[in-house]
Protein backbone atom coordinates (compact mmCIF):
# COMPACT_ATOMS: atom_id res chain seq x y z
CA UNK A 1 0.00 0.00 0.00
CA UNK A 2 1.22 3.52 -0.76
CA UNK A 3 1.48 5.99 2.17
CA UNK A 4 2.19 9.73 2.30
CA UNK A 5 4.10 10.74 5.43
CA UNK A 6 5.54 13.75 7.22
CA UNK A 7 8.13 13.66 10.01
CA UNK A 8 11.31 14.94 11.62
CA UNK A 9 14.80 13.70 10.81
CA UNK A 10 17.74 13.38 13.19
CA UNK A 11 18.58 17.05 12.83
CA UNK A 12 15.04 18.08 13.74
CA UNK A 13 14.17 19.25 10.22
CA UNK A 14 10.77 18.56 8.65
CA UNK A 15 10.82 15.94 5.90
CA UNK A 16 8.06 14.29 3.89
CA UNK A 17 7.54 11.80 1.12
CA UNK A 18 5.61 8.75 -0.06
CA UNK A 19 6.58 5.10 0.30
CA UNK A 20 5.06 1.66 -0.20
CA UNK A 21 4.70 -0.64 2.81
CA UNK A 22 2.68 -3.62 3.97
CA UNK A 23 1.07 -1.48 6.66
CA UNK A 24 1.34 1.71 8.68
CA UNK A 25 3.18 -0.07 11.52
CA UNK A 26 5.76 -1.55 9.14
CA UNK A 27 6.35 1.88 7.57
CA UNK A 28 6.86 3.54 10.98
CA UNK A 29 9.43 0.89 11.91
CA UNK A 30 11.23 1.23 8.57
CA UNK A 31 11.48 5.01 8.76
CA UNK A 32 12.51 4.88 12.42
CA UNK A 33 15.51 2.80 11.34
CA UNK A 34 16.34 5.63 8.90
CA UNK A 35 16.28 8.10 11.78
CA UNK A 36 12.90 9.63 10.90
CA UNK A 37 10.16 10.19 13.46
CA UNK A 38 6.70 10.24 11.76
CA UNK A 39 4.33 13.02 12.80
CA UNK A 40 1.64 12.46 10.12
CA UNK A 41 0.74 9.38 8.09
CA UNK A 42 -2.05 8.71 5.63
CA UNK A 43 -2.84 6.39 2.72
CA UNK A 44 -1.79 8.10 -0.53
CA UNK A 45 -3.92 8.37 -3.66
CA UNK A 46 -2.83 6.25 -6.63
CA UNK A 47 -1.76 9.31 -8.61
CA UNK A 48 0.67 10.66 -6.01
CA UNK A 49 4.35 10.30 -6.75
CA UNK A 50 6.55 7.80 -4.97
CA UNK A 51 9.86 8.36 -3.27
CA UNK A 52 11.06 10.41 -0.34
CA UNK A 53 11.67 14.11 -0.23
CA UNK A 54 11.43 14.55 -4.01
CA UNK A 55 9.48 17.70 -4.59
CA UNK A 56 10.69 18.55 -8.09
CA UNK A 57 8.31 18.19 -10.98
CA UNK A 58 10.92 16.35 -13.02
CA UNK A 59 9.96 13.05 -11.37
CA UNK A 60 6.33 13.52 -12.41
CA UNK A 61 7.46 14.06 -15.97
CA UNK A 62 9.55 10.88 -15.81
CA UNK A 63 6.60 8.90 -14.47
CA UNK A 64 4.28 10.24 -17.15
CA UNK A 65 6.88 9.41 -19.80
CA UNK A 66 7.21 5.87 -18.42
CA UNK A 67 3.45 5.40 -18.48
CA UNK A 68 3.54 5.87 -22.24
CA UNK A 69 5.43 2.58 -22.60
CA UNK A 70 3.45 0.60 -20.02
CA UNK A 71 1.24 -2.21 -21.20
CA UNK A 72 -0.65 -5.03 -19.54
CA UNK A 73 -0.23 -8.47 -21.08
CA UNK A 74 -3.16 -10.88 -21.39
CA UNK A 75 -1.26 -13.22 -19.04
CA UNK A 76 -1.35 -10.51 -16.35
CA UNK A 77 -5.15 -10.27 -16.61
CA UNK A 78 -5.49 -14.06 -16.47
CA UNK A 79 -3.28 -14.29 -13.37
CA UNK A 80 -5.22 -11.49 -11.66
CA UNK A 81 -8.53 -13.19 -12.48
CA UNK A 82 -7.45 -16.52 -11.00
CA UNK A 83 -5.99 -14.89 -7.89
CA UNK A 84 -9.16 -12.86 -7.28
CA UNK A 85 -11.27 -15.99 -7.69
CA UNK A 86 -9.08 -17.79 -5.13
CA UNK A 87 -9.42 -14.95 -2.61
CA UNK A 88 -13.20 -14.77 -3.04
CA UNK A 89 -13.53 -18.54 -2.64
CA UNK A 90 -11.53 -18.27 0.60
CA UNK A 91 -14.10 -15.80 1.94
CA UNK A 92 -12.06 -12.59 1.47
CA UNK A 93 -14.33 -9.56 0.76
CA UNK A 94 -14.15 -8.25 -2.80
CA UNK A 95 -12.75 -4.80 -1.95
CA UNK A 96 -10.10 -6.33 0.33
CA UNK A 97 -9.12 -8.83 -2.34
CA UNK A 98 -8.78 -6.09 -4.95
CA UNK A 99 -6.64 -4.07 -2.56
CA UNK A 100 -4.34 -7.00 -1.85
CA UNK A 101 -3.89 -7.77 -5.55
CA UNK A 102 -3.32 -4.11 -6.36
CA UNK A 103 -0.51 -3.85 -3.80
CA UNK A 104 1.37 -6.90 -5.11
CA UNK A 105 1.31 -5.86 -8.78
CA UNK A 106 4.69 -5.34 -10.46
CA UNK A 107 3.00 -3.72 -13.46
CA UNK A 108 2.27 -0.12 -12.45
CA UNK A 109 -0.49 0.34 -15.00
CA UNK A 110 -2.29 -2.73 -13.69
CA UNK A 111 -1.76 -1.44 -10.15
CA UNK A 112 -3.39 1.91 -10.98
CA UNK A 113 -6.34 0.28 -12.72
CA UNK A 114 -7.00 -2.10 -9.81
CA UNK A 115 -6.71 0.78 -7.35
CA UNK A 116 -9.38 2.67 -9.28
CA UNK A 117 -11.59 -0.40 -9.48
CA UNK A 118 -11.20 -1.00 -5.75
CA UNK A 119 -12.11 2.61 -4.96
CA UNK A 120 -15.31 2.36 -7.01
CA UNK A 121 -16.22 -0.96 -5.38
CA UNK A 122 -15.72 0.65 -1.97
CA UNK A 123 -18.13 3.39 -3.04
CA UNK A 124 -20.79 0.77 -3.76
CA UNK A 125 -20.30 0.26 -7.50
CA UNK A 126 -20.71 -3.26 -8.85
CA UNK A 127 -17.46 -4.91 -10.00
CA UNK A 128 -18.69 -5.19 -13.60
CA UNK A 129 -19.50 -1.46 -13.73
CA UNK A 130 -16.13 -0.62 -12.16
CA UNK A 131 -14.33 -2.67 -14.85
CA UNK A 132 -16.32 -1.19 -17.77
CA UNK A 133 -14.17 1.97 -18.29
CA UNK A 134 -11.05 -0.19 -18.78
CA UNK A 135 -12.08 -1.99 -21.98
CA UNK A 136 -8.51 -2.54 -23.18
CA UNK A 137 -7.86 -4.75 -20.15
CA UNK A 138 -11.37 -6.02 -19.52
CA UNK A 139 -13.37 -6.32 -22.78
CA UNK A 140 -17.13 -6.83 -23.09
CA UNK A 141 -16.78 -10.60 -22.73
CA UNK A 142 -15.01 -10.21 -19.39
CA UNK A 143 -17.41 -7.57 -18.06
CA UNK A 144 -20.55 -9.49 -19.04
CA UNK A 145 -19.33 -12.69 -17.42
CA UNK A 146 -18.51 -10.80 -14.22
CA UNK A 147 -21.94 -9.17 -14.31
CA UNK A 148 -23.60 -12.58 -14.66
CA UNK A 149 -21.52 -13.96 -11.79
CA UNK A 150 -22.49 -11.06 -9.55
CA UNK A 151 -26.18 -11.47 -10.39
CA UNK A 152 -26.09 -15.24 -9.76
CA UNK A 153 -23.98 -14.98 -6.61
CA UNK A 154 -21.23 -17.27 -7.92
CA UNK A 155 -18.60 -14.69 -8.88
CA UNK A 156 -15.72 -16.86 -7.70
CA UNK A 157 -16.79 -19.79 -9.93
CA UNK A 158 -17.28 -17.48 -12.90
CA UNK A 159 -13.83 -15.95 -12.38
CA UNK A 160 -12.23 -19.40 -12.26
CA UNK A 161 -13.96 -20.26 -15.52
CA UNK A 162 -12.93 -16.95 -17.03
CA UNK A 163 -9.30 -17.49 -15.99
CA UNK A 164 -9.32 -20.94 -17.64
CA UNK A 165 -10.77 -19.36 -20.78
CA UNK A 166 -8.10 -16.63 -20.88
CA UNK A 167 -5.34 -19.21 -20.39
CA UNK A 168 -6.75 -21.39 -23.18
CA UNK A 169 -7.02 -18.44 -25.57
CA UNK A 170 -3.48 -17.36 -24.79
CA UNK A 171 -2.18 -20.90 -25.34
CA UNK A 172 -3.99 -21.13 -28.68
CA UNK A 173 -2.59 -17.77 -29.76
CA UNK A 174 0.91 -18.78 -28.68
CA UNK A 175 0.75 -22.00 -30.71
CA UNK A 176 -0.22 -20.22 -33.92
CA UNK A 177 2.28 -17.40 -33.36
CA UNK A 178 5.06 -19.85 -32.54
CA UNK A 179 4.35 -21.86 -35.68
CA UNK A 180 4.67 -18.79 -37.90
CA UNK A 181 7.68 -17.26 -36.14
CA UNK A 182 10.32 -19.67 -37.47
CA UNK A 183 9.20 -19.46 -41.13
CA UNK A 184 9.02 -15.68 -40.80
CA UNK A 185 12.57 -15.49 -39.45
CA UNK A 186 13.79 -17.74 -42.26
CA UNK A 187 12.03 -15.54 -44.82
CA UNK A 188 13.63 -12.38 -43.43
CA UNK A 189 17.10 -13.94 -43.32
CA UNK A 190 16.66 -15.33 -46.82
CA UNK A 191 15.60 -11.91 -48.08
CA UNK A 192 18.69 -10.32 -46.50
CA UNK A 193 20.99 -12.91 -48.09
CA UNK A 194 19.42 -12.41 -51.52
CA UNK A 195 19.66 -8.63 -51.12
CA UNK A 196 23.38 -8.83 -50.34
CA UNK A 197 23.93 -11.07 -53.37
CA UNK A 198 22.02 -8.76 -55.70
CA UNK A 199 23.41 -5.46 -54.40
CA UNK A 200 27.04 -6.38 -53.58
CA UNK A 201 28.14 -9.63 -55.23
CA UNK A 202 26.31 -9.72 -58.58
CA UNK A 203 27.36 -6.24 -59.85
CA UNK A 204 31.06 -7.04 -59.26
CA UNK A 205 30.84 -10.28 -61.27
CA UNK A 206 28.54 -9.12 -64.08
CA UNK A 207 30.64 -6.00 -64.77
CA UNK A 208 33.04 -8.18 -66.82
CA UNK A 209 30.19 -9.08 -69.21
CA UNK A 210 30.02 -5.54 -70.57
CA UNK A 211 33.21 -6.04 -72.62
CA UNK A 212 32.05 -9.29 -74.25
CA UNK A 213 30.29 -7.62 -77.14
CA UNK A 214 27.79 -10.45 -77.28
CA UNK A 215 24.14 -10.74 -76.50
CA UNK A 216 23.66 -12.11 -73.02
CA UNK A 217 21.11 -14.83 -72.21
CA UNK A 218 17.69 -13.60 -71.05
CA UNK A 219 18.21 -14.87 -67.53
CA UNK A 220 21.51 -12.99 -67.21
CA UNK A 221 19.93 -9.80 -68.57
CA UNK A 222 17.08 -10.21 -66.08
CA UNK A 223 19.54 -10.73 -63.22
CA UNK A 224 21.53 -7.62 -64.20
CA UNK A 225 18.33 -5.57 -64.41
CA UNK A 226 17.10 -6.73 -61.00
CA UNK A 227 20.54 -6.15 -59.48
CA UNK A 228 20.71 -2.67 -61.01
CA UNK A 229 17.31 -1.71 -59.64
CA UNK A 230 18.09 -3.14 -56.19
CA UNK A 231 21.53 -1.50 -56.00
CA UNK A 232 20.82 1.82 -57.70
CA UNK A 233 17.29 2.58 -56.62
CA UNK A 234 16.98 0.96 -53.18
CA UNK A 235 16.36 4.41 -51.70
CA UNK A 236 13.23 4.61 -53.86
CA UNK A 237 12.21 0.96 -53.58
CA UNK A 238 12.17 0.92 -49.78
CA UNK A 239 9.92 4.00 -49.36
CA UNK A 240 7.61 2.69 -52.10
CA UNK A 241 7.37 -0.66 -50.32
CA UNK A 242 6.71 1.10 -47.02
CA UNK A 243 3.99 3.23 -48.64
CA UNK A 244 2.48 0.11 -50.17
CA UNK A 245 2.36 -1.62 -46.78
CA UNK A 246 0.79 1.48 -45.20
CA UNK A 247 -1.88 1.78 -47.91
CA UNK A 248 -2.60 -1.95 -47.74
CA UNK A 249 -3.08 -1.80 -43.97
CA UNK A 250 -5.40 1.20 -44.30
CA UNK A 251 -7.42 -0.65 -46.94
CA UNK A 252 -7.50 -3.80 -44.80
CA UNK A 253 -8.83 -1.74 -41.88
CA UNK A 254 -11.92 -0.67 -43.86
CA UNK A 255 -15.02 -2.93 -43.68
CA UNK A 256 -14.85 -3.67 -47.42
CA UNK A 257 -11.12 -4.37 -47.41
CA UNK A 258 -11.28 -6.49 -44.26
CA UNK A 259 -14.12 -8.56 -45.72
CA UNK A 260 -12.22 -9.27 -48.95
CA UNK A 261 -9.00 -10.04 -47.05
CA UNK A 262 -10.76 -12.40 -44.62
CA UNK A 263 -12.42 -14.26 -47.51
CA UNK A 264 -9.04 -14.54 -49.24
CA UNK A 265 -7.27 -15.80 -46.10
CA UNK A 266 -9.85 -18.47 -45.43
CA UNK A 267 -9.36 -19.86 -48.98
CA UNK A 268 -5.56 -20.14 -48.81
CA UNK A 269 -4.28 -23.72 -49.30
CA UNK A 270 -2.27 -24.09 -46.08
CA UNK A 271 -3.31 -21.18 -43.87
CA UNK A 272 -7.02 -21.25 -44.77
CA UNK A 273 -7.95 -24.45 -42.86
CA UNK A 274 -5.86 -23.32 -39.89
CA UNK A 275 -7.59 -19.91 -39.77
CA UNK A 276 -11.00 -21.58 -40.02
CA UNK A 277 -10.26 -24.10 -37.24
CA UNK A 278 -8.87 -21.37 -34.98
CA UNK A 279 -12.07 -19.36 -35.55
CA UNK A 280 -14.30 -22.38 -34.85
CA UNK A 281 -12.37 -23.30 -31.68
CA UNK A 282 -12.49 -19.70 -30.45
CA UNK A 283 -16.23 -19.46 -31.20
CA UNK A 284 -17.03 -22.69 -29.35
CA UNK A 285 -14.80 -21.96 -26.35
CA UNK A 286 -16.05 -18.38 -25.95
CA UNK A 287 -19.73 -19.26 -26.31
CA UNK A 288 -19.43 -22.22 -23.92
CA UNK A 289 -17.65 -20.06 -21.34
CA UNK A 290 -20.27 -17.33 -21.50
CA UNK A 291 -23.22 -19.72 -21.39
CA UNK A 292 -21.64 -21.46 -18.41
CA UNK A 293 -21.42 -18.10 -16.65
CA UNK A 294 -25.13 -17.50 -17.19
CA UNK A 295 -24.90 -14.94 -19.99
CA UNK A 296 -28.04 -15.04 -22.22
CA UNK A 297 -27.53 -16.72 -25.60
CA UNK A 298 -28.21 -13.65 -27.77
CA UNK A 299 -25.87 -11.50 -25.68
CA UNK A 300 -23.24 -14.24 -25.72
CA UNK A 301 -23.42 -14.51 -29.52
CA UNK A 302 -23.07 -10.74 -29.92
CA UNK A 303 -19.93 -10.71 -27.78
CA UNK A 304 -18.55 -13.91 -29.31
CA UNK A 305 -18.84 -12.35 -32.75
CA UNK A 306 -16.31 -9.69 -31.72
CA UNK A 307 -13.58 -12.15 -30.71
CA UNK A 308 -13.63 -14.32 -33.85
CA UNK A 309 -11.47 -11.85 -35.83
CA UNK A 310 -12.78 -13.02 -39.20
CA UNK A 311 -15.56 -11.13 -40.96
CA UNK A 312 -16.78 -14.21 -42.84
CA UNK A 313 -17.47 -16.11 -39.61
CA UNK A 314 -18.73 -12.94 -37.90
CA UNK A 315 -21.42 -12.59 -40.56
CA UNK A 316 -22.54 -16.19 -39.98
CA UNK A 317 -22.85 -15.56 -36.23
CA UNK A 318 -24.86 -12.39 -36.89
CA UNK A 319 -27.22 -14.39 -39.11
CA UNK A 320 -27.48 -17.01 -36.35
CA UNK A 321 -28.56 -14.32 -33.86
CA UNK A 322 -31.26 -13.12 -36.23
CA UNK A 323 -32.45 -16.69 -36.84
CA UNK A 324 -32.64 -17.42 -33.09
CA UNK A 325 -34.78 -14.32 -32.58
CA UNK A 326 -37.19 -15.79 -35.12
CA UNK A 327 -37.32 -19.11 -33.30
CA UNK A 328 -34.75 -21.16 -35.24
CA UNK A 329 -32.14 -23.33 -33.48
CA UNK A 330 -28.56 -22.11 -33.59
CA UNK A 331 -27.34 -25.10 -35.62
CA UNK A 332 -29.53 -24.32 -38.67
CA UNK A 333 -27.87 -21.04 -39.79
CA UNK A 334 -24.42 -22.47 -39.03
CA UNK A 335 -25.15 -25.37 -41.37
CA UNK A 336 -26.58 -23.13 -44.12
CA UNK A 337 -23.48 -20.95 -44.16
CA UNK A 338 -21.15 -23.81 -45.11
CA UNK A 339 -18.40 -22.10 -43.10
CA UNK A 340 -18.57 -24.33 -40.02
CA UNK A 341 -17.50 -28.01 -40.22
CA UNK A 342 -20.37 -30.57 -40.37
CA UNK A 343 -19.17 -32.37 -37.23
CA UNK A 344 -19.28 -29.14 -35.24
CA UNK A 345 -22.79 -28.30 -36.53
CA UNK A 346 -24.01 -31.80 -35.66
CA UNK A 347 -22.64 -31.62 -32.11
CA UNK A 348 -24.23 -28.19 -31.58
CA UNK A 349 -27.55 -29.57 -32.83
CA UNK A 350 -27.34 -32.53 -30.45
CA UNK A 351 -26.44 -30.19 -27.58
CA UNK A 352 -29.48 -28.00 -28.28
CA UNK A 353 -31.88 -30.94 -28.40
CA UNK A 354 -30.48 -32.52 -25.23
CA UNK A 355 -30.19 -29.27 -23.27
CA UNK A 356 -26.41 -29.68 -23.01
CA UNK A 357 -25.26 -27.01 -25.46
CA UNK A 358 -22.57 -25.73 -23.13
CA UNK A 359 -21.04 -29.20 -22.69
CA UNK A 360 -21.13 -29.91 -26.42
CA UNK A 361 -19.47 -26.58 -27.19
CA UNK A 362 -16.72 -27.40 -24.70
CA UNK A 363 -16.20 -30.73 -26.47
CA UNK A 364 -16.14 -28.99 -29.86
CA UNK A 365 -13.60 -26.46 -28.62
CA UNK A 366 -11.34 -29.20 -27.26
CA UNK A 367 -11.58 -31.23 -30.47
CA UNK A 368 -10.78 -28.32 -32.77
CA UNK A 369 -8.01 -27.01 -30.53
CA UNK A 370 -6.37 -30.43 -30.90
CA UNK A 371 -6.90 -30.16 -34.67
CA UNK A 372 -5.23 -26.74 -34.55
CA UNK A 373 -2.21 -28.36 -32.89
CA UNK A 374 -1.97 -30.91 -35.69
CA UNK A 375 -2.42 -28.30 -38.43
CA UNK A 376 0.16 -26.03 -36.81
CA UNK A 377 2.69 -28.89 -36.74
CA UNK A 378 1.86 -29.76 -40.36
CA UNK A 379 2.15 -26.12 -41.42
CA UNK A 380 5.56 -25.81 -39.81
CA UNK A 381 6.68 -29.05 -41.43
CA UNK A 382 5.63 -27.81 -44.87
CA UNK A 383 6.63 -24.15 -44.69
CA UNK A 384 10.23 -24.63 -43.55
CA UNK A 385 11.30 -26.86 -46.48
CA UNK A 386 9.25 -24.71 -48.87
CA UNK A 387 11.13 -21.57 -47.84
CA UNK A 388 14.45 -23.41 -48.17
CA UNK A 389 13.48 -24.58 -51.68
CA UNK A 390 12.51 -21.05 -52.73
CA UNK A 391 15.81 -19.68 -51.43
CA UNK A 392 17.71 -22.46 -53.17
CA UNK A 393 15.94 -21.73 -56.47
CA UNK A 394 16.89 -18.06 -56.14
CA UNK A 395 20.54 -18.94 -55.55
CA UNK A 396 20.52 -21.46 -58.44
CA UNK A 397 19.05 -18.80 -60.74
CA UNK A 398 21.83 -16.38 -59.79
CA UNK A 399 24.58 -19.00 -60.18
CA UNK A 400 23.44 -20.22 -63.61
CA UNK A 401 22.84 -16.67 -64.83
CA UNK A 402 26.46 -15.87 -64.00
CA UNK A 403 28.10 -19.18 -64.99
CA UNK A 404 26.47 -19.28 -68.44
CA UNK A 405 28.23 -16.21 -69.88
CA UNK A 406 31.50 -17.15 -68.11
CA UNK A 407 31.53 -20.57 -69.79
CA UNK A 408 30.80 -18.93 -73.13
CA UNK A 409 33.76 -16.58 -72.62
CA UNK A 410 36.04 -19.56 -71.92
CA UNK A 411 34.85 -21.42 -75.04
CA UNK A 412 35.31 -18.27 -77.13
CA UNK A 413 38.85 -17.84 -75.79
CA UNK A 414 39.75 -21.41 -76.75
Amino acid sequence: MLYAWKGLNGAGKSVSGTREADGAKVLRQTLRKDGIFITELREAASGERKGKGQGASGLNREVDFARFFERVRPQDVAVFTRQLATLLKAGIPLAEGLGALSEQQDNKKMERVLAEVRQKVNEGTALADALTPHKLLFPDLYVNMVRSGEAAGNLDAVLFRLADFLDAQQALRAKVTGALTYPLIMTILGGLVMSVLLIVVVPQITSVFQDMGKTLPWNTQLLITISGIAGGYWWIVLPVMGLGVFLFRRWAATPKGRGKLDRFKIKLPLLGPLIRYVGVARFARTLATMLGAGVPLLTALEITKKVINNQVLEKVIEEARDAIREGEPIAAPLKRSGQFPPMMVHMVSVGERSGQLETMLDNVAGAYERDVDEKVARLTTVLSPLIIVVMALGVVFIVFSILGPILEMQNFAQ
